[in-house]
């Protein structure tokens, strides 16, 4: 292999003390906290500085969040890796059942069945995946994500069942 073949790359990121973030969650109903996130107004979870997410768009019910696909995200094949992508669904779907919770009520997710439809390259630009409610009743709920390409194609779907318990 020759020198330009090994050349690393490098990536650094820094994020806020989750713990702190909690203790200005309490007392706020789901979308309030994701609309302050949105604002700046609370610091995002590590998570999407982890991935690099990119954008979050809130409504009840709905979330969208924007990615631009990078090689960092690559598995030995060169394509974004398959977690990375069942991530991004779960995030959106997840974040869509946040969006209906009132203040005190948490979730977590119980399963995340996906699809993956085509690869993913950095090729791909910017993808967005769009988080819906589908179905939320007192102990859980049922969302979708769909999460597409920079040319609007669909390269991967995922339906997230969550419970949802007082906290």
């Amino acid at each position: 292999m020759s020198q330009t073949q090994l050349a690393e790359r490098s990536r650094t990121f820094s994020w806020a003390d989750p713990a702190v973030s909690l203790e200005h969650v309490a007392g706020r109903g789901g979308l309030d906290v994701l609309r302050a996130m949105i604002a700046g107004e609370l610091p995002e979870p590590p998570i999407m500085r982890t991935l690099g997410i990119e954008r979050l768009e809130a409504d009840e019910g709905h979330v969208t969040v924007l990615m631009t696909a990078r090689e960092y995200h690559y598995n030995p094949i060169g394509t974004v890796h398959g977690g990375v992508l069942a991530t991004l669904l779960d995030t959106a779907a997840a974040c869509a059942v946040h969006s209906t919770l009132p203040a005190g009520t948490g979730y977590t997710s119980l399963d995340l069945t996906t699809k993956f439809l085509r690869p993913v390259t950095v090729r791909s630009g910017v993808l967005r995946c769009e988080g819906t409610v589908l179905s939320r009743g007192r102990r859980t709920a049922l969302a979708q994500a769909r999460l597409t390409d920079a040319d609007g194609q669909l390269v991967a779907y995922a339906t997230s069942s969550c419970l949802l318990f007082e906290m």
